[in-house]
């Protein structure tokens, strides 16, 4: 009597597969928001000693703001404006974000917010029992929120480098025409 030949193994469920794709990729944007994070801290300290710096040159060279030739006025004030933008920008990036929408009954919980909110509700235990009854449906939701805070965060910081890479040029070329 021969064996009988092994059955192929059934594939994954579309939304398993996907549930396992989503909670890697929610993984993964979990980690970008904590680099982002990272990096617009460490260029905020960056702009503090820049600015030092840059008001220690202008100190010790004996100059002072009202001496500086318009020319260089003007790129004093602008590199000055572009340094206080990326001080803003950098802020902005390291702002905490929440969620768009309010958790209501009846919708998963996603994130710390949402379970603050149905525990105030006193509709912990049932918002729970939700999540645990549509994961796919929390992960989709968790998927997309992060992925919104992910986007803000970076385009803050990008807009902080671009405002600091301006005043990094401006405000020395302004005490080197001076």
């Amino acid at each position: 009597m021969t064996a009988a030949p092994p059955r192929p193994s059934r594939p994954a469920a579309p939304e398993a597969a996907q549930s396992r794709a989503g909670a890697r990729l929610l993984a993964d944007l979990r980690v970008e928001l904590a680099r982002a994070d990272t990096k617009a801290t460490v260029l905020v300290g960056v702009l503090g000693i820049t600015a030092a710096a840059l008001g220690t040159l202008l100190t010790s060279r004996g100059s002072t703001l009202t001496r500086l030739s318009a020319p260089a006025a003007l790129l004093w004030w602008t590199g000055g404006a572009a340094l206080i933008a990326a001080l803003l920008a950098l802020l902005l990036a390291v702002v905490p974000r929440h969620s768009r929408h309010a958790w209501a009954p009846g919708r998963p919980l996603t994130y710390f917010g949402d379970i603050h909110r149905a525990t105030r509700s006193g509709c912990l235990s049932t918002a729970l029992h939700q999540t645990d009854g549509e994961p796919h449906q929390a992960l989709l939701l968790a998927l997309a929120e992060t992925s919104r805070i992910a986007a803000r965060k970076n385009f803050w910081i990008r807009a902080g480098l671009t405002a600091f890479g301006s005043a990094s040029v401006l405000l020395p070329a302004a005490l080197l025409i001076d």
